[in-house]
């Protein structure tokens, strides 16, 4: 029988070992949302919540209930704008950086970086 690991916690240490893997999830996490993914989104941002701020602490900075957040975070969740937004913005705090968005032109030829 071969050893596995618990994709959580594999999350869980990468992160706290890699603090460019933890802002590279949270950029995806940006980008899936507005770009029309919010449900790969939701999960991303779930690992991400769990291996920085924990759902406690989330649950103390946005006066959430921990269960609300883990429905409003799971595949299947329906979270309201100003949650979503809150929680970007405790999860953007506690890695200590600041999200920017860019619009790109989708009609112009971009050039092939060699």
């Amino acid at each position: 029988m071969a050893l596995t690991r618990d994709f959580k916690e594999t999350i869980v240490e990468r992160v706290n070992r890699d603090p460019a893997f933890a802002k590279a999830l949270l950029d995806e996490a940006c980008t899936l949302f507005l770009n029309g993914e919010p449900e790969t989104a939701r999960l991303i941002l779930r690992d991400l919540v769990n291996a920085t701020i924990g759902f406690e602490a989330l649950a103390k900075t946005i006066p959430t209930p921990p269960k609300s957040l883990h429905r409003m975070l799971s595949e299947r969740g329906n979270p309201n704008m100003n949650n979503v937004a809150a929680i970007f913005s405790a999860v953007s705090q506690n890695l200590h950086v600041h999200i920017k968005t860019a619009v790109v032109d989708t009609k112009k030829k971009q050039k092939a970086v060699v």
